[in-house]
């Protein structure tokens, strides 16, 4: 039975997505299911715009690779904006099974004072989110 076929994986380009792609990669492999990754480029000029998708594209392409490697079909996804509005619309728009996101492992305090992307997700999605708190 294939629970999952159409998983979206946030990226945000920090040691986190290790243990998120590793993770999604198993039960990829399990339900034959593809991924996209999704890193949501959040910039305030055009320079820092074109420096921030370089290396988005770079970290994209690195976990890609790893996935393709395992015979895991995957796509990247990079838009530009606020990443809660820009998670969001993917979300609805691609017909998901499984939303996965490696957590900061914030404090409480932490995501009252800096928001949490996990945590207004959680509240406004219907399909199930997967966290991973990485080390």
């Amino acid at each position: 039975m294939q629970l999952y076929k159409k998983i979206l994986v946030t990226i945000d380009c920090s040691p986190v997505d290790d243990a998120i792609v590793e993770h999604i990669a198993l039960l990829a492999a399990q339900n034959h299911a593809e991924v996209h990754l999704l890193h949501v480029v959040h910039a305030h000029t055009i320079d820092q715009r074109r420096t921030l998708r370089a290396q988005a594209e770079a970290c994209l392409e690195k976990h890609c690779e790893k996935l393709r490697a395992q015979n895991i079909e995957t796509g990247k996804i990079m838009p530009y904006g606020e990443p809660n509005e820009q998670i969001l619309k993917e979300i609805e728009g691609g017909g998901y099974d499984l939303v996965a996101m490696a957590t900061h492992g914030h404090t409480f305090a932490g995501d009252l004072l800096f928001g949490s992307v996990s945590e207004s997700l959680k509240h406004k999605i219907s399909i199930p989110l997967l966290l991973l708190k990485s080390d």
